[in-house]
This record gives C-alpha cells, structure tokens and sequence, in this order.
C-alpha cells in the first residue's frame, strides 16, 4: 500500500514537471505579426507568399462567377489551357475536381469545382476540428467574426482550391512515396539512407495578393493568437498537443488518486476487523496491482511528454530503427503542414 501511494504522487511530480499548466503565450495579432507580409509568410510556415504584383498572385476568398485562380494560373503558365484533371495535394481531398451539391456553402466559392469533400467542410466547426484540438485557430480565445472568416478563407483554399495543388512542396516530378512515412511504400531504410523525407500535402509559396494578406491583418490586429515560434501555427500546434497529452494525464491521477483514497479506507477498516467493507488479502492485492501498473503506465506516458516538449520524442528514434517498408491496408497522410 505504501508504495501504491508513493507511485501516485511520483507519478504527479512528473506530471507536474511535464508541463501540465504551461502553455503557448496569448498575443494580440499587432504584437505578433508586423503587417500582413508578415502575417501571410509566417503563420503556415512556407506555404504563401506575399505578392505585391497582384496580377500574378492568388486570392484566399472570390464572389466571381469562375475561380480567378485558375486564370492566375495559367497565366504564370502552372496550368495548361485544359484546366485541372487532378488535385495536387492529399490529406482529406479528392483525386480529381468536381462540382459539389446544392447543401455546399460553406466553401460556396468553388461549388462548381472543388478538390474538398463535401464531408469534410460542410460547418466551419468541421473546419476548424478538422486536423484535431491542438490546431484549432482560437485556443487563444474566441475571435471576432471578421478575424475568423479569413481562418475559414484559408481552409476553404487549403480543402477546395485546385490551384493549391500547383504549389504542393514535393510534386509528382520529385515526389518519391519510399520517403514519405504516411505512405503504404515508405521504406525506412531508404529513406534514412538518402536523409529524405516527403509528404503530399505541404504546400509551398503560392503568392497570394498583398492586399488579402493585408486585409487579413487590420481585420485580426486585435484578436489573439499563439505566439510561438514569432506566430508559426506548426509550432503552436505541436505545443497544444503537448498541453492536451499533459491535461489528459492529469485527468487520470486525479481518478486513480481518488480511487486510492477509497482503498485507504477500505484498508483502514480490513486492519481494524470491521465487518463492514472489509476485504480478504486477495481482494487487496487484486485492486492494488492493477493500480500500480496504472501508474506505471503514468510515468512512461509523462516521460513521452517531458522528452517532446525538449525534441527528443522517444518513438521517432524507434521509427529511425525500424527495417522495411511499413506495412498498412491503405495510405495514411500526417498532421497537414504548410
């Protein structure tokens, strides 16, 4: 019993040290980001541009009765006159463009042709759950109706835009699935081999209008967001998981903590020969282990915590070992970046 009770409060020593109250710093968008350059190319990592020649830049939202994109893109002579017959990036997306039912409005825009299912941004809560908690645009807080509509601008680009695709970082020309560990082809050995590592769904340097990322500024200047990383999503995210892994962790020391208090009890009362609520060593025993094995199971979970928050995550090293392909009925993409 006695090391029952000094394993839950290791356990919650360890938690503690893990990080289970610290989390990313709320700013302002004003005190993060210096204009909307700023904003556009440090928010998703590399994925847009900022373009003050807006003839040759893209727009996040349109009311045309076409998709001006696709004419930007040919213009810059990333789409031949025939249009799109795929889409470029995969994580939640369609193999090919098609138009959408009359129930799609929430990317309405690209009704006529999208790359998105129609599953995946029917609300914008499914926009914004879409990729899990720790990448939810208002972990900071509620934002203001005119911050938000541009988080769902740029989703709705992300899902549905056939043109996103044009910028996908590791295209079909350099793309190779032995490199990339959501694929059913990812070799460990080989890509460990060449140092490479790819995905189909990063993109990179899509220029978007400098006055959309303008926009997007001045409407978000005084909201909140994380500032990790100088503003960087990625990095608030991997954070938030983190916090989310912690909080989870702490949810479950405080049930098995009150479940040993209850055994104390029990216990107490066993000692004393009260007839009541009294149990036989076995039964003891039979809730003891079961506990401690819980706890132990605590430390390594905390372990995993405290060696992610310093970069040291303990099953990437595992992965590296790892000798073949990996196996999987079918193919899996990770966490989106951009």
């Amino acid at each position: 019993m006695a090391a029952f009770v000094r394993g839950v409060s290791l356990a919650a020593v360890v938690l503690h040290q893990a990080g289970v109250h610290a989390g990313p710093a709320c700013k302002r968008f004003d005190e993060i980001y210096d204009d909307g350059k700023d904003l556009c190319e440090t928010m998703w990592g590399t994925a847009f541009k900022y373009e003050t020649n807006e003839a040759s830049a893209y727009t996040m939202w349109f009311f045309d009765a076409s998709n001006p994109n696709t004419a930007t893109a040919q213009s810059l002579g990333k789409l031949p006159p025939g249009g799109h017959s795929s889409c470029g990036l995969q994580y939640y997306h369609e193999k090919a463009p098609a138009p959408k039912s009359d129930n799609f409005t929430t990317c309405h825009p690209w009704k006529k042709s999208a790359c998105c299912k129609e599953s995946s941004v029917e609300t914008v809560s499914m926009l914004t759950d879409a990729y899990g908690p720790e990448f939810r645009w208002d972990r900071c807080g509620p934002m203001s109706q005119e911050c938000e509509r541009f988080f769902v601008q740029e989703s709705c680009l992300y899902e549905c835009d056939p043109n996103a695709g044009l910028y996908r970082k590791y295209n079909s020309s350099v793309y190779d699935p032995r490199c990339d560990d959501g694929a059913t082809q990812y070799d460990a050995a080989y890509s460990k081999a060449n140092n490479c590592s790819m995905n189909t769904w990063e993109m990179h340097r899509m220029p978007i209008k400098a006055s959309y990322c303008d926009a997007w500024y001045t409407a978000c200047r005084k909201d909140h967001f994380c500032a990790s990383a100088e503003g960087d999503y990625f990095s608030c995210a991997a954070e938030y998981k983190v916090l989310d892994k912690a909080a989870a962790l702490k949810d479950q020391l405080n049930s098995t903590m009150i479940e040993m208090a209850k055994l104390q009890d029990i216990v107490a009362k066993s000692n004393n020969g009260e007839p009541e609520g009294g149990l036989s060593t076995v039964a003891i025993v039979g809730i003891v282990v079961p506990s401690l094995v819980a706890i132990a199971g605590f430390f390594f979970s905390c372990c995993l915590i405290r060696r992610e928050k310093m970069g040291k995550p303990l099953f990437d090293q595992l992965n590296d070992d790892r000798d073949g392909p990996s196996g999987g009925a079918g193919q899996s993409y990770g966490v989106r970046q951009a």
